[in-house]
């Protein structure tokens, strides 16, 4: 009865079940390492102390920012340089502008320093004369994606539209840090700006995507194998149905069809020419002889 599983056209639909099963399974498992890393990051993320409340360090110790290193206090000694003014900044509802200022270190880099906000139409302080030592939260630089970036043109001179090497590389004489800090500390008449977090702890809507896939990829592997099953047994039933002579419904269909069509032949129910009927002339005629 199974002999059918043995033909051409059943091995490769058997090659396709071997190579698809183990395919989403495979798929499914991977999918799932994926999930429990971004718990596993999250977890580790909430476990780790507050970045602001670690000692601080040298800011060349921290480069490049990364979501370790984002937040952390870093120190820097060196003299302030040139001042820019960020516009378009919002602290608490209110719209102002960050107050970015140059510190150039013994290096020779420059690090952006926001040494605080104001509100709109206020004038920026100078600032601090001589060698001075900052610290502050260290940030990544900014990009057109950042939320509250200003990156449109035609500022005005001395106004930056984002904080980032990038936009100060063509204003300023010697490189800059990509990077920048912001101070906890302030001059009088400046608001400390608070340090961004890092974003992305793990256990965000891709996280859960990839338990959606996994589930995803589960299912197809037992639809493969539901498939397979089911062909094999209508396959069977029809094998064994014909092993008993059973015809289906369309063959006994047709052979209705031809016996009707012997009828109309002419030929009765056993085979014998149908006989027409007599007349009354030639049952007299019969008679008289």
């Amino acid at each position: 009865m199974y002999r059918f599983l043995l033909t051409p056209r059943w091995w490769g639909i058997h090659l396709f079940v071997v190579l698809a099963i183990p395919f989403c399974v495979f798929m499914g498992s991977w999918q799932l390492g994926r999930f429990e890393d971004r718990v596993e990051t999250h977890q580790a993320a909430e476990e780790k102390p507050d970045p602001g409340e670690q000692a601080a360090v040298p800011v060349d110790e921290l480069l490049p920012v990364d979501k370790e290193t984002s937040g952390r206090p870093a120190t820097a000694t060196g003299r302030y340089a040139e001042q820019f003014v960020v516009p378009e900044r919002e602290i608490d509802g209110r719209r102002g502008a960050y107050v970015l200022t140059l510190l150039r270190t013994d290096g020779g880099k420059a690090l952006p320093v926001v040494r605080g906000w104001l509100p709109a139409g206020t004038r920026a302080p100078a600032a601090p004369s001589g060698e001075v030592t900052v610290t502050g939260a260290l940030q990544a630089s900014e990009n057109a994606g950042t939320d509250g970036v200003h990156a449109g043109g035609g500022l005005p001179g001395g106004q930056l539209g984002m904080i980032s090497a990038a936009s100060l590389v063509n204003l300023v004489p010697y490189d800059v840090y990509d990077a920048w800090v912001t101070l906890a500390e302030t001059d009088a008449g400046l608001r400390p700006v608070p340090a961004v977090a890092p974003q992305g702890s793990g256990l965000d809507l891709k996280a859960f995507q990839n338990l959606g896939y996994t589930g995803e990829w589960f299912v197809f592997a037992g639809f493969v194998l539901f498939m397979w099953f089911r062909l094999m047994r209508r396959e069977a039933e029809a094998a064994r149905d014909l092993a008993l002579g059973i015809l289906p419904k369309d063959a006994d269909a047709d052979t209705d069809t031809d016996g009707g069509d012997a009828d109309d032949d002419g030929r009765g129910s056993d085979g014998d020419l149908a006989r027409p009927p007599r007349g009354p002339g030639r049952g007299r005629a019969a008679e008289d002889r």
